[in-house]
This record gives C-alpha cells, sequence and structure tokens, in this order.
C-alpha cells in the first residue's frame, strides 16, 4: 500500500496496491506458512487431542527456518531486523496467522517484547536496549514474552499488584503474571510490568528481565484457542533486576504501556484478518465442491449470500487495518483508529469463522476440517490486547474530547 500526498488538497491518500517489494514479501511469507506452518500445526493439533498439552512441542528446526526467512524480526529496526514500515508488518502477519495463528502468535513474541523495549523512547540506556534486541533477533531464533496481564488485572492495568522494591543497585520483582504469550522455560526475555509507586496508573515501572532468571518459573496454561502457541504463568519470586533495566524510567510503566497498546492494535487486527481469511477460503472451496440436491451448495443463495458477505467484510477489515498502520506509521495519534481495527477485524473474525462453520454444516464441527479450530482461535483475539468492549470505551473517550473524526 502506497501513500501519496495530493498537493493542491493537502490530504494524504491511501492507494490500495502493494508495491512490488511488498509482493515478493507477501509471496515469501505465504509460502512458509502454506508449506511449513499449516503442516506443522496440524501435527501438533494432533498431538494435544490424543496427549494433552504434554505433547506439545514446535517441530524442530522450524523457529529456525522463520529466522532464516526474516520471518521473526521482519518489523525491528535494523540493525538488528528488517526494520519494514507497518503496513507492510501487518501484510506479513496477516500471511503467518493464515498459516497458523497460534504457532504466528508464538513466533511474534520476540517482536512485541520489542516494540515494548522500542515504545520506550530514550528512557532505556540504548546499550541495554541494543544486548536484548540482539538477544530476540538471533540467528537461531528466539521466543520472548511481554508480560501484563494477572490474575486479578487484565485489561485494568492499573490495578497490578506485582511488585518491585529497590534493593541497593537492582530492583527485586515479587507476583504472578498470566494469560502471557511466551512464558515458557527456553524463553530468552520477559518485559515485566510491576507496581513501583502507590495505587494507579502512575505508579507503574517496566522491567526487562531475563527468562531464565533466578526466581523466575513457569506453567502452562490450556486455552479454548491458539493452542499451538504457549500461554502460560510467570512466579517471580525474589527476581533481581540492575537498576538499567527500567524500561522508560521508574514510574513511567503505563506510559510505555499505553505507547506499546497503539502500535500493537493494529498488528493484532491484521492477525484477525489472516484468521477470518483462511476460513473464508475454505468454505469457498468446500461450497464449489459439496453437492446437495444435485448441485453444489454454492448456488444456493443462503450459502453464496452468506459467503459474499465474509468477503466484504474482510475487505472492509483490511482496509481498516491498513489504515491505521499507515496512521501509526507517520507518527500520528493512532489510539483511536488502532481501537477501531482491533475491535472491528476480530469482530470480522469471530463472525467469518463462525459463518464458515455454518457452511460446512456437521462437517464444519468435526476437526477434520480447519474451521472450528479458526473459530476458536477468533475468539481469543476479541479478548487479548484490551478486550473488545475495552476498545469501545477507548473510542467513547475520543468522542468525549470532540476527536470524531479522523484525519
Amino acid at each position: 500500500m502506497d501513500t501519496t500526498i495530493d498537493v493542491e488538497q493537502g490530504i494524504n491518500r491511501i492507494t490500495f496496491a502493494r508495491t512490488d517489494e511488498q509482493r515478493e514479501l507477501v509471496a515469501v511469507a505465504n509460502a512458509f506458512a502454506r508449506e511449513r506452518l499449516r503442516p506443522a500445526a496440524d501435527a501438533m493439533q494432533r498431538a494435544i487431542a490424543e496427549h494433552g498439552f504434554g505433547a506439545w512441542q514446535v517441530p524442530d528446526g522450524l523457529l529456525a527456518e522463520a529466522a532464516a526467512a526474516g520471518l521473526l524480526t521482519y518489523a525491528i529496526p535494523e540493525p538488528h531486523g528488517s526494520g519494514l514500515d507497518a503496513v507492510t508488518s501487518a501484510m506479513l502477519m496477516e500471511e503467518l496467522t493464515w498459516g497458523d495463528p497460534g504457532l504466528a502468535s508464538l513466533f511474534g513474541s520476540g517482536q512485541l517484547f520489542a516494540g515494548g523495549l522500542l515504545a520506550a523512547g530514550d528512557g532505556l540506556d540504548p546499550a541495554v536496549r541494543d544486548h536484548w534486541l540482539a538477544k530476540v533477533c538471533a540467528p537461531e531464533g528466539a521466543y520472548a514474552a511481554i508480560a501484563f496481564s494477572e490474575p486479578h488485572a487484565g485489561s485494568d492495568l492499573a490495578n497490578i499488584r506485582t511488585r518491585a522494591e529497590r534493593d541497593g543497585g537492582s530492583w527485586v520483582l515479587t507476583g504472578e503474571k498470566t494469560w502471557i504469550t511466551g512464558a515458557m522455560p527456553g524463553t530468552s526475555a520477559l518485559l515485566v510490568f510491576a507496581r513501583t509507586g502507590e495505587d494507579g496508573a502512575g505508579g507503574i515501572s517496566a522491567f526487562i528481565v531475563p527468562g531464565d532468571a533466578e526466581g523466575v518459573s513457569y506453567q502452562k496454561l490450556d486455552l479454548l484457542g491458539l493452542r499451538t502457541s504457549y500461554t502460560g504463568q510467570i512466579f517471580l519470586d525474589g527476581v533481581r533486576v540492575p537498576s538499567d533495566h527500567v524500561v522508560g524510567g521508574v514510574d513511567a510503566g503505563f506510559l510505555v504501556a499505553m505507547k506499546f497498546f497503539a502500535h500493537s492494535r493494529p498488528q493484532v487486527a491484521a492477525s484477525a484478518l489472516g484468521i477470518a481469511r483462511a476460513a473464508f477460503e475454505h468454505a469457498v472451496e468446500y461450497a464449489n465442491e459439496r453437492e446437495a440436491f444435485g448441485k453444489p451448495i454454492m448456488t444456493r443463495q443462503g450459502v453464496s449470500f452468506l459467503l459474499a458477505d465474509m468477503g466484504m467484510k474482510i475487505e472492509a477489515a483490511r482496509a481498516l487495518v491498513w489504515r491505521s498502520c499507515d496512521t501509526a506509521e507517520r507518527g500520528e495519534d493512532v489510539g483511536l483508529l488502532g481501537s477501531y481495527a482491533k475491535a472491528f477485524a476480530s469482530d470480522v473474525a469471530m463472525q467469518v469463522t463462525t459463518d464458515a462453520v455454518q457452511v460446512l454444516g456437521g462437517a464444519g464441527l468435526s476437526t477434520d476440517h480447519p474451521v472450528e479450530r479458526w473459530m476458536r482461535d477468533a475468539k481469543v483475539l476479541q479478548i487479548v490486547e484490551g478486550t473488545n468492549q475495552v476498545q469501545r470505551l477507548i473510542a467513547s473517550r475520543y468522542y468525549s474530547q470532540g476527536m470524531v473524526a479522523v484525519p
């Protein structure tokens, strides 16, 4: 997607056409998603269904293959990553999630961690930042995690209870985090949000914590969707980190989080697009092949009109995702558009996957087809990064300030 300037009218215009470079990058991501992620995800889902989550394992070498293809660090600035713009990053995220939402989420954990560091701006020692960016951009690939949620504080970040206490030149962290992607043994780095001051948003700080630090332990969670990812709990028992590992400054963690969410929500929306598109394409293929009463069910308006609505919703969601990414890339306030995109695209994914199950009928309820899996994955995206109700609350706050039209 190009952004052009209309000089006479002085307004930004988005041209909805991929550049040659974007087409090449998308082709690489699509091939990896089709040839490597989908088969790996199918095998992992079968193993989990038969033996439980004790059988969860990413196939050997898959993470390294993704790293070699540049699909783990494309959104991280050079020299550590490829430094792709937000719109192109969303295109790649859509393709990888089209391959498998769970693996795409887990493989993107390093970029989420990096996004948290970059949200600090000048509030982090460049040497510390570069050390940890290099860590999550290792040639063999790496997992990382960014830890906001707690058992009693999900979307309400200001209510977290994990504490960090000064002790000489260090901070000591104690508490529990939950619903965290990449919270597992072998994770290279964590970005942990903890309370350093009074109650409320003003008393929170963000800390870089080595994934294998003494006092850190993990526990796997069994979720409805994204079952090929690894979502877990983090237990922090007197974990000591240096004072220069505070990200953004003491008591400035809430601001770091808000900057992070503003740029991460459009990418979550892109993930929702990948799920919706996968389900839509599968439903179209099925409707053309499945016959009832002597004809393909695609010839029945009850099915074909449902599919038409699914396709229209996906295109509308993609336009909003690209619009929000373009706004973020130009350094403008993306809070409202980011919330729009995250809520709308994940709602579309939920509707499209539900309708895909309906198109397949009884077959849609079977694990022989992936649409039931994608429906469960879509539900997760309506909740993560702030529930869609929270996104609507954010939008209403913009309205209360008179900020209705987005430039």
